[in-house]
């Protein structure tokens, strides 16, 4: 089956946990994360949430690398810039290559921002992974989060799960025309992916508007609401 945060956040072992203390543990753990900036909490918060999501939570294995690879990839390119392009005092690594030298505060700064993100990725996984985004967004609406914000972040989930169908099966109708079958063919493949991509999401963007404006969509998107939930002040639904 393919990774599918989806199906992965209605089927776990956590799914049926209280919304709001998912929501409130992974927000107030990446702000002491963040404040803190030490590399022995950023070890304890992974392990604890790494522990969560794959012990407690029954998430495989497999599916939480994959949710890992994507952002860990660009926070691993963003801390590699900052060891090599920032920092000043004690040079403890000289390139050769236009002056370009790691120094003690670079390396330093590196290190802590890859814990930070490492850290904080674990916290955002345990929340996406173990809590369907209805749940997310009803919680984010009873905490007064501004509606316009909660629109957008709902729109934006969709789409994003739409884009990636459509590059599936633009990739696939191209593989099975040999379209990757040597390295000319594959630039000029990913070109026209890209390119078609472009045209689809412009299409999909007005297809959607179409569709919200049939069915009365005046600013405001309703939020499924879980039976038995609590609002904020303790009001049943």
């Amino acid at each position: 089956m393919k990774f599918d945060i989806d199906y992965i956040a209605h089927n776990n072992k956590l799914t049926d946990v209280n919304a709001y203390f998912k929501v409130i543990t992974s927000i107030v753990l990446m702000i002491v994360v963040l404040i803190l900036n030490n590399l022995v909490l950023d070890a304890v918060v992974f392990i604890a949430m790494s522990t969560a999501i794959l012990a407690i939570a029954r998430v495989s294995i497999k599916d939480y690398i994959k949710f890992l690879t994507i952002p860990m990839a660009f926070a691993v390119l963003t801390c590699i810039f900052l060891i090599f392009f920032f920092g000043n005092g004690e040079v403890i690594y000289n390139t050769g290559i236009f002056g370009i030298v790691v120094t003690k505060s670079s390396l330093d700064l590196g290190i802590k921002t890859f814990g930070r993100c490492f850290a904080c990725f674990t916290c955002l996984g345990f929340l996406t992974l173990t809590t369907p985004i209805a749940d997310i967004l009803n919680c984010l609406r009873n905490i007064k989060v501004p509606i316009v914000l909660i629109d957008i972040a709902l729109l934006m989930y969709n789409i994003i799960f739409i884009f990636l169908d459509q590059i599936s099966v633009m990739r696939n109708a191209q593989q099975t025309r040999l379209g990757y079958i040597n390295s000319k063919s594959t630039y000029k493949s990913l070109g026209m992916l890209f390119s078609n991509l472009f045209f689809k999401s412009l299409d999909k963007s007005e297809t959607l508007q179409h569709s919200l404006d049939s069915r009365g969509y005046s600013g405001y998107l309703p939020v499924y609401k879980s039976k038995g939930d609590f609002d904020v002040k303790g009001a049943k639904y």
